[in-house]
């Protein structure tokens, strides 16, 4: 009786600790790739509204688009300085732990980026107001003697606070990509460990469909949040002089910020209540489940093994070795600068295609980013998708994968050429640029008609008159009269002196008047990116049969390592200094650049669309490269076995070989639903 007591306890013990683990959520895998693919949304969702408000950015900081292009890259230096340690120390720490502090991490670099708004004063731009005297500022005054109205305060406490302003967004950027290394690494090794092997293909499908909708998240939030005005929380929506569609206006980019940092601060939480490890999920067959346990039993034996096999020392010494075998592939080698030159097309697009919008069809940034959330980013991930079911459908070979390749590419091409032509050229702006004028850059705003008014050079507050021709200012427009709607805000202008009708002029730009043209550049720049990402899928698998199987993971590493330098980082920096060589007026801040005011529009739809077409053109050929290379492989093979059988049997042979592909390419395709 005393003796069967112990072991009664025990068992019940373990019988109440199996109850507990199907009860807690904690254990279940199923909860935590809800958690993770939540993770992912928000996280990614952070990356594309950074993208999504890059020309609000501008506006509100006085940047360049060189420097915002170089803004948008600095996340990729954390997360390629730190992603090596994440490949070694994987397997040696807390998964879940590390993912819920990369994720609070995001959320810190969030709440820092919005922090400027904050402690910055409010958002200052040229208007015209009336005072309680009945003077009138910014219209045709005569100018006093001894007046000098483009004297600007450059204090050094002003500059160092535009400065502090910029650092606090760098810093969040870097704390953005460092936060980020960790997050699907760590959540895909860890779902593929404990899920079951027939259920993990999909649970890994669940996440990579919900992490290429992260960034269309990421534009539809700046979408909502750039309809308000920056300064909402300052002032009252009476007080708030600007039209919504009004150049100078700047949304609310800082509330989107908040929003997204509270979703990734929430989602991260449940990570700290998961185990390092959980009981492996259950597949439904018997069989199947045993010899599971099995081979975890087998791979659990062994860690302190595995960790001295891997020891960083030894990793170091084989590096040079594994790199130089890998490189000397020429279809792998070839297949990722091709996706190189992809990437790079890519990061500076989604990056600038809303700047572009905005000035070539005369919308606002809000309704920009909701044409790029809603069309052209689903666009793109029902390529991805109908590329992989497309290579899984008819099992192509590597050959034929190598064909899809260049052939989406060529497609893509054909379709991204309308563009060059789908646009309009830049209004005329009296002293700025005119259409049928070829000394555009040497025009000044002064004009013989405003030689008498106190206009300041570096006014913006566009009007436009009857004529379709705009002013920098009513002042540089000689209009002395303003009228005003009971709410304050001016209604027209009147006799202004630069101009021959003697209509009102309205306040606010004429625009490019190409807004019927956006519709059709829509089509042709979703259609080129749907076909673009056809090749996605089967780029990645020529990637993974071109090397060693024991190579395989350091090879996916390389590739990654390579985008991050080639593309993510100079793409965005590229693209951001080529449309700045289109700009015909600067902003001027204390005497040196800050925002582009006007673009020539024919200048800046050229070289953004050719740079596209360059990327592409570059990717083409790769591809196409790769597929001689393959051919060339393919016969010196045929050539080998050749002379080893003998000729009446290769027909035989050829068949033989047929099947085994079809076996392999079978394989193939499930390691690539694996992936």
């Amino acid at each position: 009786m005393g003796m069967t007591g112990p072991p009664t306890t025990k068992h019940s013990h373990g019988e109440e600790r199996r109850r507990w683990c199907k009860i807690n959520p904690f254990h279940s895998i199923k909860f935590f790739v809800l958690c993770h693919g939540l993770l992912q949304l928000s996280q990614l969702m952070v990356s594309g509204y950074m993208k999504s408000i890059t020309s609000t950015i501008e506006k509100r900081f006085g940047l360049s688009s060189q420097t915002s292009g170089m803004l948008s890259s600095l996340n990729e230096i954390g997360s390629t300085v730190f992603i090596v340690f994440v490949s070694y120390f994987g397997s040696r720490v807390h998964r879940p732990r590390l993912i819920g502090c990369g994720g609070i991490l995001v959320s810190v670099a969030a709440f820092t980026m919005a922090i400027p708004h904050f402690i910055m004063g409010p958002y200052q731009f040229d208007k015209t107001t009336a005072n309680s005297v009945g003077n009138v500022s910014d219209i045709c005054h005569l100018t006093h003697e001894g007046q000098n109205l483009n004297s600007e305060s450059c204090s050094i406490d002003r500059v160092d606070s535009d400065y502090q302003m910029l650092s606090l967004l760098i810093v969040g950027q870097l704390l953005l990509g460092i936060g980020g290394v960790p997050i699907q690494p760590f959540g895909i090794s860890y779902v593929d460990d404990f899920a079951s092997n027939r259920n993990s293909p999909l649970y890994l499908g669940i996440l990579f469909a919900v992490s290429v909708l992260g960034p269309a998240f990421g534009f539809v939030l700046g979408f909502a949040v750039l309809r308000l005005y920056v300064d909402i929380d300052k002032f009252s929506a009476d007080e708030i002089d600007l039209q919504f569609a009004d150049p100078r206006w700047v949304g609310a980019w800082w509330l989107g910020f908040l929003m997204a940092a509270s979703c990734v601060l929430l989602v991260s939480i449940p990570y700290f209540f998961f185990p390092r490890e959980m009981p492996k999920e259950h597949s439904g067959d018997p069989e199947h489940e045993n010899k599971s346990e099995k081979q975890l039993d087998q791979l659990k034996s062994k860690p302190e093994e595995t960790t001295q096999d891997l020891s960083l020392l030894q990793f170091i010494k084989s590096f040079p070795c594994i790199l130089l075998r890998t490189l000397r592939s020429s279809v792998y080698l070839l297949v990722v600068l091709a996706q190189v030159c992809m990437s790079a097309l890519m990061s500076g697009l989604t990056v600038f295609i809303g700047k572009f919008l905005e000035q070539q069809f005369t919308v606002t940034a809000s309704f920009a980013n909701l044409l790029i959330g809603s069309i052209h980013v689903p666009g793109a991930v029902f390529g991805i998708l109908i590329g992989g079911a497309i290579l899984r459908k008819f099992r192509i070979s590597l050959r034929g994968s190598a064909v899809m390749c260049f052939m989406a590419i060529f497609v893509s091409i054909c379709a991204t050429t309308p563009l060059l032509f789908l646009g309009c050229s830049t209004q005329d702006v009296a002293g700025v640029y005119h259409k049928h004028d070829s000394s555009n850059s040497s025009l000044a705003t002064r004009l013989n008609c405003n030689q008498g008014c106190s206009c300041r050079d570096q006014a913006y507050n566009p009007v436009c008159t009857p004529d379709g021709i705009e002013f920098v200012s009513p002042c540089h427009a000689g209009c002395k009269t303003a009228f005003f709607e009971p709410g304050g805000k001016v209604a027209n202008y009147t006799d202004c002196s630069c101009v021959s009708a003697q209509g009102l002029v309205k306040p606010g730009t004429c625009g490019s008047g190409c807004y019927k043209l956006l519709l059709p550049f829509m089509f042709f720049l979703t259609l080129a990116g749907f076909v673009a990402t056809l090749c996605q899928t089967p780029s990645f698998m020529l990637v993974l049969r071109s090397v060693k199987p024991e190579d395989k993971s350091f090879a996916i590493g390389i590739q990654f390592m390579l985008f991050r330098v080639l593309a993510w980082l100079p793409g965005p920096i590229l693209y951001g200094s080529t449309i700045d060589t289109t700009c015909i007026r600067w902003e001027k801040k204390c005497n040196k650049k800050a925002a582009c005011r006007y673009y020539n529009l024919d200048l800046f739809r050229v070289r953004y669309i050719g740079l596209q077409m360059l990327f592409e053109c570059g990717a083409f050929l790769l591809f196409l490269m790769a597929y001689y290379f393959l051919v060339k492989e393919s016969l010196r093979r045929a050539k080998q076995e050749g002379v080893k059988s003998k000729i009446p049997q290769e027909p035989e042979v050829r068949e033989e070989r047929k099947i085994l592909m079809e076996v392999r390419e079978g394989g193939n395709t499930q390691l690539k639903s694996n992936v």
